[in-house]
């Protein structure tokens, strides 16, 4: 019985550890199994690459410039108005249209004027022929010397009196003092107007000043004749060319900066006075910056970033799979659709130009270049 006893415990026992055994190998065998599970799932999630584009960063020679804005100006600008008060009797004019020098644009009242101009006519007629009859009278002692002094003295103040009854008529015979654009009319028949009322105004559009300020360290660059570029935003698929024709001999203490006048042909008449205007302007030699395209620079609160794109072993789909690294620049100048970088990358290397939204650092991406943004540093426009 002892014997049997002690069988039965051995058994026990044996038993006991076969368990614990297979316990033990099944919770391994487990760990293997999820350990071999993850790691397919990372690699599986590793070869999933998001698709971007890419472009080559550059050196460019850019043309040293400044940017300002300025305001366009006529080279010849009033407001018509009258020297004398007087009702409007007739309006010669349409709003809007062009008129040569001369023209005649509004008649006010002259009949008081022309009655008056009349009887002055009359009495200047008789001076003159009382003057030259009494030369004659005077040649055979007719009359005195005193009595011809008299009468020629009378017949000029009677036509110094008939000229001024005329100009009196001719200031209210208002007419273009020059060539160019009319305005709104501000006048109507029968209105009475005073001497400064406005009746139109008449600009003069070809050529065009342009008036701009630049900073008083680029007076070394400034130069009459220098050729300035003009954009407006009425007209954003053009831009205008013009020379330098003025620089004002004194800076404005107030800001420091000086006053500079060009001048655009205008010959189409799309500058009107008054209109915002930005003005590029040279200011020394061509510079060699390292450029990208704009939509390769992304920001965020710490500064403008690039991500730079790193070969790898990796393919996805037959395409080469690269690797994202995100570096922090420093950006300078843009032209057209171009930024220039001042550090952060070197000429050769190759970024990512759209799909940032995509990507983070150490991403890996593919890339896709059929369709790339805009990266033109003088965009073609049509020039005037």
């Amino acid at each position: 019985m002892a014997e049997i006893k002690l069988m039965r415990k051995a058994v026990a026992m044996t038993l006991m550890l076969i368990s614990i055994g297979l316990l033990f190998t099944g919770i391994s065998l487990w760990k293997w199994f999820v350990h071999i599970q993850i790691k397919k799932a990372q690699q599986k999630n590793q070869t999933i690459a998001a698709t971007v584009s890419s472009g080559v960063a550059k050196a460019q020679c850019w043309k040293s410039e400044i940017q300002v804005v300025g305001s366009a100006r006529t080279v010849k600008g009033i407001n018509v108005t009258t020297e004398l008060a007087g009702m409007v009797t007739q309006i010669d004019f349409e709003p809007g249209t062009d008129v040569e020098k001369g023209k005649l644009l509004v008649q006010l009242d002259i009949a008081p004027e022309t009655a008056k101009l009349h009887q002055l006519q009359a009495e200047a007629e008789i001076a003159t022929i009382t003057y030259h009859r009494d030369q004659k009278q005077y040649r055979v002692g007719g009359v005195s010397k005193e009595t011809v002094d008299r009468d020629e003295a009378n017949d000029k103040a009677t036509a110094a009196e008939v000229a001024q009854q005329l100009a009196i008529i001719a200031e209210k015979t208002v007419r273009a003092p020059f060539s160019g654009r009319l305005g709104v009319s501000l006048v109507n028949p029968g209105q009475y107007i005073r001497p400064g009322d406005n009746i139109v105004t008449l600009e003069t559009l070809k050529p065009i000043y342009i008036d701009f300020y630049v900073p008083q360290q680029e007076i070394p660059h400034l130069k009459v004749g220098s050729q300035v570029n003009v954009k407006i935003d009425a007209y954003a698929k053009k831009h205008f060319t013009g020379p330098v024709t003025t620089i004002n001999p004194i800076v404005d203490q107030s800001v420091r900066n000086i006053l500079v006048e060009a001048t655009l042909p205008n010959e189409q008449e799309k500058i009107l006075p008054g209109m915002f205007i930005y003005v590029t302007l040279p200011t020394g030699k061509p510079k060699k910056y390292i450029t990208l395209p704009q939509m390769a620079i992304t920001f965020n609160s710490y500064g403008s970033i690039v991500y730079v794109l790193k070969p790898t072993h990796h393919t996805q789909n037959n395409k080469a799979v690269w690797q994202v690294e995100q570096r922090f620049v420093t950006t300078g100048e843009t032209r057209g659709n171009q930024i220039s970088v001042l550090s952060g990358i070197k000429e050769g290397e190759t970024v990512v130009t759209s799909g940032q939204l995509k990507i983070k650092n150490g991403s890996f991406v593919v890339i896709n270049n059929a369709i790339q943004p805009p990266s033109n540093p003088d965009p073609n426009l049509p020039t005037e």
